[in-house]
């Protein structure tokens, strides 16, 4: 039996050529696996996290301290998936020696897009795998959506689309 690449390719959904480690500010969506709801649930236009939910939000929250040219903007965890902004920034070590306290941000180092999401996936699957004994069980879908924001307007009007997302999950494609 002969294996058919062509079967098994992906055209990517990443900008040709793009340098995805460049400073800039990346709106991303990642789902989970088979648009399965693990988060929590939207009551009144609200999203209440469970025990995952928090899991995933704690996650988020550390990838700065993990990655130092990252800043983080407007997020939400919806039941099935998460929309935030990445913001890559410049940021380079200054002085003598490795960062205090040491991590394994190596200095100079610039890490991608996709870098930065594969860490924040593998943390929160690891750790929401270990709640419900899961080891090695797919949380999230292969791929997540990214859209490069060009400027301040592409900004704003994302920030309120993550804003207002809990509040339209009744009208979301994504609330199966």
């Amino acid at each position: 039996m002969t294996d058919a690449p062509e079967k098994h390719n992906r055209r990517s959904i990443r900008l040709k050529d793009y340098d995805y480690s460049q400073s800039g500010a990346y709106f991303v969506t990642i789902c989970t696996q088979n648009m399965k709801c693990l988060f929590g649930e939207i009551l009144d236009g609200e999203m209440l996290l469970n025990e995952w939910g928090n899991v995933v939000e704690d996650c988020w929250n550390e990838v700065p301290s993990h990655f130092k040219q990252v800043d983080l903007d407007a997020f939400v965890i919806m039941p099935n998936h998460v929309h935030g902004i990445i913001i890559i920034t410049d940021y380079t070590h200054v002085g003598a020696g490795l960062p205090r306290p040491y991590n394994k941000n190596i200095t100079g180092m610039k890490h991608t897009l996709g870098q930065i999401v594969a860490y924040f996936k593998y943390q929160s699957s690891k750790r929401i795998n270990l709640i419900r004994g899961t080891p090695g069980m797919r949380l999230w879908q292969r791929n997540y959506y990214e859209h490069i924001i060009r400027n301040e307007k592409d900004l704003d009007e994302i920030r309120k689309y993550i804003i207002n997302n809990p509040i339209k999950w009744d009208l979301d494609g994504e609330n199966v």
